[in-house]
């Protein structure tokens, strides 16, 4: 049995991760962990999960807990991965995994050094759609890749977004938040962002209850990738805003990814997971192009593709992604290293927004 501690209970444990972990055989959520009492409370009701604590140390200390989640708000992900990996746990990190590249890499080096299973939870990898649009690049479908675009709006209007919308607590606004996903699809489907410029933009101040906001609202990058078939330049456009009026929220936002080559191009879409948007040179337009039964579950997942919502029930399957590399003692994919070439990105986006030029991404490995 394979126990596993949800450190952070709010919205993403429950809709995400309880679900997924109860897909996994020989794997039970034996404890709960969330600074905020009445979160923590809420939380062992829905679940019926009775072991509590308002201190992920005391969680830590658990025999019976052999690897956790990490759902909190981003400033503790590192201090509590460096203990967790320190008392021997595997770790699952929601993005974006750190507040900075140095706190990315000693969380990289840490787990590795502790020989524990690491995982960042960049969730949309696992949507059939984008599975297999990853294996169509991949197998050279779309043939050189040119161009890389991603798009992710929304409509929150000036709801508050607790600590999301404060630097301390967050370090990012937008761009960890939703970006981090989108620049991970870039590095998944096409290789590393070598260089970039980016621009963001911060429209409200003040939030609903007067609560106060210094992030990003909507951030854009401009980037060269670098092709991990042939090393070539591929362009590289991605943006994302919470102010996008009338587009909704969640599964009814637009987000987007496209990737032009000199074969074809495939476009995907969170809306429609079971469908790619496909179109060849001298060919007709782009066409939908349902995606083939094999890439509706990631590998091995006792998943039922058929039942529940596809907008949401693929979210599952990177919980037994986690479980199952535990299990098989391989490295999880997407790793820890993963999310801090994401983090790498991303602080180069802040250099440049602030020194207003192109900037070189350090390379991670």
């Amino acid at each position: 049995m394979i126990g596993v501690a949800m450190i952070g209970s709010g919205a993403i444990a429950l809709a995400n991760h309880i679900p997924g972990f109860a897909l996994c055989p020989d794997t039970k959520v034996v404890a709960l962990c969330d600074s905020n009492p009445a979160t923590l409370e809420k939380a062992s009701g829905q679940t019926g999960i009775s072991v509590t604590s308002t201190d992920y140390r005391e969680i830590l200390k658990r025999d019976d807990v052999n690897a956790v989640v990490i759902a909190t708000p981003n400033f503790l992900h590192a201090p509590i991965t460096l203990a967790a990996v320190a008392a021997g746990k595997h770790v699952m990190v929601e993005k974006p995994i750190a507040m900075n590249l140095p706190e990315a890499l000693q969380m990289v080096r840490a787990a590795d050094a502790a020989g524990v299973r690491h995982m960042t939870a960049f969730t949309y990898r696992f949507v059939p759609a984008m599975r297999y649009m990853s294996h169509l690049v991949h197998i050279g479908a779309i043939g050189q890749p040119y161009h890389f675009r991603a798009s992710r709006f929304q409509d929150w209007n000036d709801r508050n977004l607790g600590w999301r919308q404060v630097k301390k607590l967050a370090g990012s606004g937008e761009m960890g938040d939703m970006l981090s996903h989108r620049i991970d699809y870039g590095h998944l489907l096409i290789g590393d962002i070598r260089s970039l410029v980016a621009d963001f933009r911060r429209f409200l101040d003040v939030r609903q209850g007067n609560s106060a906001s210094d992030l990003d609202d909507w951030v854009s990058i401009i980037a060269q990738f670098e092709s991990r078939t042939d090393g070539r330049p591929v362009s590289g456009v991605l943006e994302s805003t919470k102010l996008a009026t009338g587009r909704g929220e969640g599964h009814r936002g637009l987000d987007l990814c496209e990737v032009n080559g000199s074969e074809g191009s495939i476009a995907y879409t969170t809306q429609k997971p079971l469908e790619l948007q496909i179109g060849k040179r001298n060919g007709p337009d782009l066409q939908s192009v349902p995606v083939p039964p094999e890439f509706w579950v990631h590998p091995g997942s006792p998943r039922d593709p058929k039942k529940g919502d596809p907008l949401a029930t693929f979210r599952y399957d990177q919980d037994f992604e986690f479980i199952d590399a535990i299990r098989n003692e391989r490295a999880c994919s997407p790793s820890l290293l993963d999310g801090a070439k994401a983090q790498a990105v991303m602080d180069s986006a802040l250099l440049s927004e602030a020194e207003r030029r192109w900037v070189d991404v350090p390379r991670v490995e």
